[in-house]
């Protein structure tokens, strides 16, 4: 019976996404990207005879975190085709050229008639679901064909069903996965309560793909030339809310220079921003290497590139906690910047706690107390390094999850085949 309603919701919020796109940009992509999709699907796996490894990915910060667990495989396990999906259009919209798979799509919706279809289609040899992806039919679908499923940097919390007295159907998806890798000791513990025993602790997987960023940097001669000699700050994934508190601060802020990168890339919004700006500012678009120090602060117009920026930054704002929830912010720890977020929603992130307790992070609730713990450390070199290097350590301490998936993963297909 919960199987036939579970079935019911997932093909009423179908519907409710067909009315969307007629008005919604979003819902729009999400249908156009599904359009002929099992089509395309037979065509491409027809003549494969490869082994294949499906992972898939909400959006793109879940993809982050299933990189370096893609990319070690194949690395290791080159025989294997990868096949990549996304649930959300902001993440196969930026990553469908992802040159780390060899298959990017979107995943149909999880219907009994379309996993049984796409699974018969694609025939993996192992599936990998990364943090929060938990699919009734899919999985059920993966566990009656007997292929292993792995789920990797989940985390749990006690207010989700899975752990409410009437949350026995989401539980039962637990069950019929093969292994979990939870990123902490509480996610192990609260699954142990009801009962799920198929765990290890691994970690997060963005430990060590924001490692191994920090060693590969790419150059970017442009900004190192509109950085010039300042001091710099970048602000990560900012919202409107984070803006309104960052622009008395830059404005009144004119010794260091600014790269300001928006999670989402609006002109009318980045006009806005301009707009109030009483500095010099230019789009990265426009940059010219030759002028580029004459400005103070750098907008970014275009998605991909902030995870990179942050090697020039001796502080850094990330964006999200005045709104729905922080933003990754071990992009610019690992690179030993302080960190600097809004105070109103960034509990749940383990990280965020973490370094703020440690002093390597700091909420701010305004302008004045940016400013404030700023100037602190601005002003006190020792300090900044102090700070510095309490971040760039606890991202290192915490590599090593990828590891631990992959030799789970060898062993298994290994012992499958």
């Amino acid at each position: 019976m919960k199987s036939l309603l579970y079935n019911l919701l997932i093909q009423t919020y179908g519907l409710a996404l067909r009315l969307a796109s007629l008005f919604n940009k979003k819902a729009k992509q999400f249908l156009a990207g599904r359009k002929d999709l099992f089509d395309k699907l037979s065509t491409e796996f027809k003549d494969n005879q490869a082994p294949v490894a499906w992972f898939h990915c909400a959006s793109l910060g879940e993809f982050e975190q299933g990189r370096p667990v893609i990319e070690a495989l194949k690395e290791e396990m080159p025989e294997y085709k990868i096949l990549l999906t996304f649930f959300s259009p902001s993440g196969y919209e930026i990553r469908k050229d992802y040159q780390g798979a060899d298959f990017v799509y979107y995943l149909p919706l999880d219907t009994w008639q379309n996993a049984r279809r796409f699974i018969g289609i694609i025939s993996p040899a192992v599936a990998f679901f990364v943090k929060y992806e938990f699919w009734h039919n899919y999985i059920l679908e993966l566990k009656r064909k007997n292929i292993p499923i792995i789920s990797f940097s989940a985390i749990f919390r006690s207010n989700q069903l899975f752990f409410k007295p009437w949350g026995g159907f989401y539980r039962n998806i637990l069950h019929n996965i093969s292994h979990i890798f939870v990123q902490n000791d509480a996610s192990f513990n609260l699954l142990k309560s009801i009962n799920i025993t198929q765990t290890s602790v691994s970690g997060d997987t963005r430990f060590d793909r924001v490692w191994k960023i920090c060693q590969q940097v790419n150059p970017m001669e442009e900004v190192a030339a509109f950085k010039a000699d300042s001091k710099l700050m970048v602000v990560g994934s900012s919202w409107p809310e984070d803006t309104e508190v960052l622009i008395p601060f830059i404005n009144a802020c004119k010794e260091i220079k600014f790269i300001i990168a928006p999670h989402e890339i609006k002109d009318a919004d980045m006009a806005s921003v301009e707009n109030k700006l009483q500095q010099p500012s230019i789009r990265y678009s426009s940059l010219n290497g030759h002028d580029s120090h004459r400005y103070q602060v750098l907008i970014i117009d275009n998605v991909g590139m902030l995870s990179s920026l942050y090697q020039f930054g001796e502080f850094a704002y990330v964006g999200g906690g005045f709104g729905k929830g922080l933003h990754n912010i071990l992009e610019a720890a690992t690179f030993g910047l302080p960190v600097f977020f809004g105070d109103k929603n960034y509990a749940k992130f383990q990280e965020a706690r973490d370094l703020v307790a440690r002093r390597g992070a700091f909420t701010v609730s305004d302008s004045a107390s940016l400013s404030a713990k700023f100037s602190k450390l601005n002003n006190d070199p020792t300090a900044w390094s102090r700070t510095s290097t309490i971040n760039s350590d606890y991202v290192k301490h915490h590599t090593g999850a990828t590891e631990k998936i992959l030799d789970h993963c060898k062993n298994l297909l290994l012992h499958a085949g």
